[in-house]
């Protein structure tokens, strides 16, 4: 539950300083990011983050009731599948966003009928052309078979929900970082994805980020291209160990544009946050994707101090806060469950 609204938190945090350079958001927020500002209509509003960020929770869910269920289906159909019904809440219709999910006349589930969430809040060229490519007869795309050359980080800031479906982090790694291959071909793109999760499911384990990075770059090196992901990494750590970074130094690490400079950003600001705010506030203040790095921080801060570390306000003022709140409880009841309840098919269809 941290893990998700903490990351929502930040998303909306850095989403009205998104495209802002560095002496126009300390002019806007002299003292920080740490108070929503004005974006998409109004305050506390989510961008394309968190939305992506829902939908790979809800595949989450209806991967363990298939897997419950005793069904064949693999969790990459399934989160290709959300990442399809996620691309209709984008103005497409679903007979043209589906691809070859669209069997019915409306896709299904509730999560997907969810006014708030049809609503585009810039969502990723890269992200929007590979899911339209499926749609339009292109097969699933993997690690072994790229669909293109991109390293954005619109694979890695939606991973964090695949934490949840194995206790084997490497196990969540490989899933994560296949999810990300959906629509980032490039290493750099998917295997920050999958570091994420891993660093995720290491933290819902209670190992510190400092060791479950070094675990994670330990992972890295067993896949081709991991070399960026690695270094962004490692000088993530080398910038920490400087003390706290100021947001200038923090823009050595990269612009949080691309995938692996996005989770280096989040894991050194998260690694000097005095409190879950401060981590936040670090994170966004930068002239780059300052609400997918707030939004990764978010995450793995989220995991170790828990929803009661995010203040009232903020949660109060969060667009989405109810249906993030049902999305997670519902995955908690599933995954805990020693058998899926075949009711909850109309909820969550295994497929």
């Amino acid at each position: 539950m941290g893990c998700v609204l903490a990351g929502a938190v930040g998303d909306a945090l850095g989403g009205p300083v998104e495209f802002m350079g560095l002496a126009d958001i300390r002019s806007r927020f002299p003292d920080g990011v740490r108070e929503y500002g004005t974006a998409y209509g109004g305050t506390g509003r989510v961008t394309d983050d968190t939305q992506m960020t829902l939908f790979t929770l809800e595949a989450m869910i209806r991967a363990q009731m298939a897997r419950g269920l005793g069904l064949a289906e693999h969790p990459i159909s399934v989160l290709q599948h959300a990442y399809q019904r996620w691309y209709h809440t984008q103005g497409t219709p679903w007979h043209r966003a589906g691809g070859t999910y669209a069997l019915e006349e409306r896709p299904d589930g509730w999560l997907v009928a969810e006014p708030e969430l049809h609503s585009r809040r810039a969502p990723g060229a890269t992200v929007l052309a590979s899911l339209r490519g499926f749609a339009g007869g292109v097969p699933s795309a993997s690690p072994e078979k790229r669909i293109n050359d991109s390293k954005g980080c619109g694979a890695v800031m939606r991973a964090a929900p695949i934490a949840l479906w194995s206790a084997d982090a490497a196990e969540v790694f490989e899933l994560a970082a296949r999810s990300g291959a959906l629509t980032h071909g490039h290493p750099s793109g998917y295997l920050s994805a999958g570091a994420l999760a891993f660093l995720v499911r290491r933290l819902l384990d209670g190992v510190a980020l400092p060791t479950a990075v070094d675990e994670v770059r330990a992972e890295l090196a067993e896949w081709d291209g991991n070399e960026e992901t690695v270094a962004a990494l490692g000088a993530a750590m080398v910038l920490a160990e400087k003390g706290r970074p100021s947001a200038e130094a923090l823009e050595t690490l990269g612009g949080g544009w691309v995938g692996e400079e996005a989770l280096a950003i989040a894991v050194c600001a998260a690694l000097h946050a005095d409190d879950l705010v401060d981590g936040l506030a670090l994170a966004a203040e930068h002239s780059g994707d300052s609400d997918s790095t707030a939004a990764i921080c978010g995450n793995l801060l989220g995991v170790t101090l828990g929803v009661e570390a995010i203040p009232a306000h903020l949660l109060d003022g969060l667009e989405l806060r109810d249906v993030m709140v049902q999305l997670v409880d519902d995955a908690l009841l599933v995954f805990r469950a020693e058998r899926v309840d075949p009711a909850w098919q109309e909820r969550y269809p295994a497929w």
